[in-house]
């Protein structure tokens, strides 16, 4: 029978440097995927503990590595695709300036009034109507004024 506590002490070994890599800035916020640093300091961590005898497989490696650039990818393609939704959601708020609109108000009901202005949130675009801040969606109609 082979002796595998060489390859338990191992998996426990790389098991302690994962969760030491799960730290709150290495997790992505609200869920319990690790990040790229994380993935990265496991990877580190299975090469250094290693069995001599038995190396990593090259190829296992390398389809690792090529995980950890797709992550790397994946992040840049969100980043920019949030950042392309932020300025297609100014492009849109700022279509209503100088239009009058009717929308629902915080009392529950319908008022009507000229844009006169744009503010930009996190949330998104928010209208000045009169004096009031009118959130996009609260919008039920658009005219263009006269």
């Amino acid at each position: 029978m082979p002796d595998t506590s060489s390859v338990t002490g191992v998996s426990q070994t790389v098991a302690e440097a994962m969760l030491k890599a799960r730290t709150p800035s290495t997790t992505t916020t609200g869920s319990n995927e690790l990040g790229k640093d994380a993935f990265l300091k496991l990877l580190v961590a299975q090469l250094k503990y290693q069995d001599p005898s038995k190396p990593t497989d090259s190829s296992t490696f390398m389809q690792q590595t090529a995980s950890f650039t797709q992550v790397e990818k994946l992040e840049e393609m969100a980043k920019t695709t949030a950042e392309l939704l932020a300025t297609q959601s100014a492009m849109a708020g700022s279509a209503f300036l100088g239009r009058t609109v009717t929308y629902v108000g915080a009392d529950g009901n319908e008022a009507t009034g000229l844009v006169t202005g744009l503010k930009f949130a996190a949330t998104g675009p928010t209208l000045r109507v009169g004096d009031t801040d009118v959130a996009v969606g609260a919008v039920k109609e658009v005219r263009t004024a006269g």
